[in-house]
């Protein structure tokens, strides 16, 4: 007799990723047929502390293949997790990690385990006859009775400079943040109707050509300034008739690392020491309705992290993602000596469901937000959608992109779909921060 909740056979492909590059799919069949699937993203900013994505090099789609993470999926961890329950989450994780059995998973590749890690739960969800932010919630309270959903404050990234766009801006992203929007409905009106301000603002000062997109749907004109970067932003908010510091806030990924010389930053046409450059944060916190920094220093530099928000107090989100690249040891550093007050949750970083929200727990009981957060490099996969539901935290935020580019909008209508499941008996993230 087949048993919906043992594995029958395990499966991995490669499809597009939004960038035009192979990224890794894998297919999580039970016995009575259910069938659990993910996909990897991958970004172009990537954390040296990061997990190891296994690439095939040589000259096939310009050595960005992925066949041997294919095969290892298809011939070593298959083997050891057909048979399991995929209810067993964390027992089939470990078991990929053990299997692996390196620190940063460059045997098998973190984008082999990955897709299987959250391809199982896609699994598990469905013959549980769960909604996947249903099943993550319960997996991440380890099946508590208590149901209390938050949803997540969207951070869209509308305009895009460094690694993710063609122009001269030292800083990658520039987000529109609506905090003060009533629930999270209404938030993503916030943000489609700024972002088509935004593009008729560009289109009018540089022409058509300026609205073109960068890697995460955000517009991505010849600009060289940072602060001229936020002056545009500043103008399609006020064009919207949103009121900034009360409705809108605007977040800021520095991806400093991007940017980091021979210990000096280049930004805005010069070079600037670590201090200087925590004066120019400080000047535009003081400036501009910016509610969080991501990255704001190179990746290793915990002190830098710590004495700016030490700085500024809690008066803004500072947030580690290169710094911390959702490793619980890293983390725990960051904890130690007080670098940030937030985590950016990227799920590819890491390499595995479980660990992913170990890294978000540890995170939340020491009073740190998480932002749940998407990669440059995208497929049309909604999990974070679902995750950051399924987490609810109190300050939970997500990071998806501009409401532009099906890869991007696939997690915006994936949330307004769960709104619509469970949207008035949920609670908006932004009513818990002090604005």
């Amino acid at each position: 007799m087949s048993n919906k909740f043992l594995i029958k056979s395990v499966k991995a492909r490669w499809i597009l990723d939004s960038r035009g590059f192979p990224t890794i799919e894998a297919d999580v069949l039970t016995e009575n047929g259910i069938l659990g699937r993910a996909a990897v993203p991958s970004g172009a900013s990537t954390g040296e502390h990061e997990v190891v994505k296994i690439i095939d090099g040589g000259k096939r789609f310009l050595g960005r293949g992925v066949n041997k993470a294919i095969n290892n999926v298809n011939n070593e961890i298959s083997k050891i997790i057909i048979g399991k329950d995929v209810r067993k989450q964390k027992e089939i994780d470990d078991a990929m990690i053990n299997l692996d059995g390196t620190k940063n998973k460059s045997k098998l590749g973190g984008n082999a385990i990955l897709s299987v890690s959250l391809a199982v739960a896609d699994a598990a969800s469905k013959a549980l006859g769960l909604n996947l932010f249903e099943y993550l919630y319960k997996l991440y309270r380890e099946n508590s009775n208590e149901i209390k959903y938050i949803f997540p404050v969207p951070m869209s990234n509308v305009l895009n400079g460094g690694k993710h766009a063609g122009n001269n801006l030292s800083v990658q992203e520039f987000m529109i943040v609506p905090i003060g929007a009533k629930d999270y409905r209404e938030s993503i009106v916030m943000i489609s109707e700024i972002y088509q301000y935004l593009k008729n603002e560009i289109k009018s000062k540089f022409g058509k050509s300026a609205i073109n997109l960068g890697d995460e749907g955000g517009f991505a004109p010849n600009l060289s300034y940072t602060k001229d970067a936020l002056d545009l932003l500043m103008s399609a908010i006020e064009d919207s008739g949103y009121k900034a510091k009360k409705e809108i806030f605007i977040a800021m990924d520095a991806a400093s690392s991007e940017f980091y010389k021979d210990g000096k930053y280049f930004i805005d046409e010069k070079f600037l020491s670590a201090d200087e450059l925590m004066d120019y944060y400080i000047e535009l916190i003081n400036s501009y309705p910016i509610i969080s920094i991501e990255d704001p220093f190179e990746e290793n530099d915990f002190q830098a992290f710590a004495k700016l928000l030490s700085k500024i107090g809690n008066k803004i989100q500072i947030v580690g993602d290169d710094l911390f690249v959702t490793q619980i040891e890293r983390i725990k550093i960051g904890i130690q000596n007080k670098s940030a007050n937030a985590l950016l949750l990227k799920v590819d970083q890491v390499g595995s469901l479980t660990e992913s929200l170990e890294a978000a727990k540890l995170c939340d009981e020491n009073n740190m937000n998480v932002i749940v957060s998407h990669r440059s490099g995208e497929t049309e996969s909604t999990f974070i959608a679902d995750l950051a539901v399924g987490l609810s935290l109190r300050r939970i935020m997500i990071k998806t992109g501009a409401p532009a580019r099906g890869e991007r909008t696939a997690k915006y209508n994936r949330l307004l779909r769960i709104y619509d499941l469970i949207g008035e008996n949920a609670e908006f993230s932004g009513n818990n921060f002090n604005i």
